[in-house]
């Protein structure tokens, strides 16, 4: 992995969550865009589209400092449990801690007298199920032992990084968060070993 890479790595993921972002955006707001739309209020459309996409970089660089410090962490995890048996099932064992903690405690914190968990449950599962997804793709790109560090990450991370919005507990903000964090975690995971050059085994 050379600078060039890093850099080609950092202004595509940058990309991404600003698409990411804007697309999302417009589609959680399209009752009131398509006023703009009706009426091609061209300015209008570009600053909404312009500040989704400048609120989609933030997004991208909180996956990518995500992303970072997760391969410190797993360096050092692998370093210091010295068995990447026990390392995996120390992260699978994380991974269901914060799953749970995800439902209860949002559940316990944010819901209205007689609301239902399932809506909280079913954000956790979404989480868990593209996770999954990413892990096995990146399993079946690279090797077996990628799946349970590449969970880990898609779920962990994901939901470390996505904190800020889940303190607010806003709808909106919730879902235009999470969306770009999962493409851009997804990605990043997916495009390193390509990056690295590393074969699959």
């Amino acid at each position: 992995m050379n600078s060039r890479k890093w850099v080609r790595l950092f202004f595509t993921t940058l990309a991404i969550g600003g698409i990411t972002t804007a697309i999302i955006g417009v589609i959680l707001n399209w009752g009131e865009y398509v006023k703009l739309f009706a009426r091609l209020d061209v300015l209008e459309i570009a600053a909404v589209l312009m500040w989704h996409i400048g609120v989609g970089f933030i997004f991208s660089v909180i996956s990518q400092m995500g992303f970072f410090a997760y391969l410190t962490v797993h360096r050092f995890g692998l370093g210091m449990f010295r068995s990447a048996s026990l390392w995996n099932s120390v992260q699978m064992v994380l991974i269901l801690f914060v799953l749970f903690d995800l439902v209860y405690f949002r559940y316990q914190v944010f819901a209205v007298k007689g609301e239902s968990i399932i809506g909280y449950i079913l954000v956790a599962l979404f989480i868990l199920v593209v996770g999954l997804a990413v892990a096995y793709v990146k399993s079946v790109q690279t090797n077996k032992g990628t799946f349970i560090p590449a969970l880990f990450f898609m779920v962990v991370v994901t939901v470390i990084e996505w904190f800020p919005a889940l303190r607010i507990n806003d709808k909106d903000w919730l879902y235009l968060m999470l969306f770009p964090l999962l493409v851009c975690n997804a990605y990043q995971l997916l495009i390193l070993h390509k990056l690295t050059g590393v074969a699959k085994s």
